[in-house]
């Protein structure tokens, strides 16, 4: 986050490790908080946290209109991981 030559990181599924804590949420928090102007951050996953939602600009909740796991179709190679 701190290489000028990056305007957009992407945080892929972060919520998911937040929410079992394999990162320290305070820590997440000081890093997106003290980033450059400059620097766009996207944070993907369910269940953000309400201190995360807090110092988001724009929070989107998305929700499944129709997939595939739902018709019996277990995680596919290439698609879920």
């Amino acid at each position: 986050m701190t290489d000028p030559s990056f305007s957009l990181v992407i945080l892929d599924e972060i919520n998911i490790a937040l929410r079992y804590d394999y990162l320290n949420l305070d820590e997440v928090l000081r890093h997106l908080t003290a980033r450059r102007e400059d620097l766009h951050v996207v944070v993907t996953g369910r269940n953000a946290k309400p201190a995360l939602i807090e110092v988001a600009d724009l929070v989107t909740e998305m929700g499944a209109v129709k997939h595939h796991f739902t018709a019996g179709v277990k995680a596919q190679k290439g698609i879920e991981y």
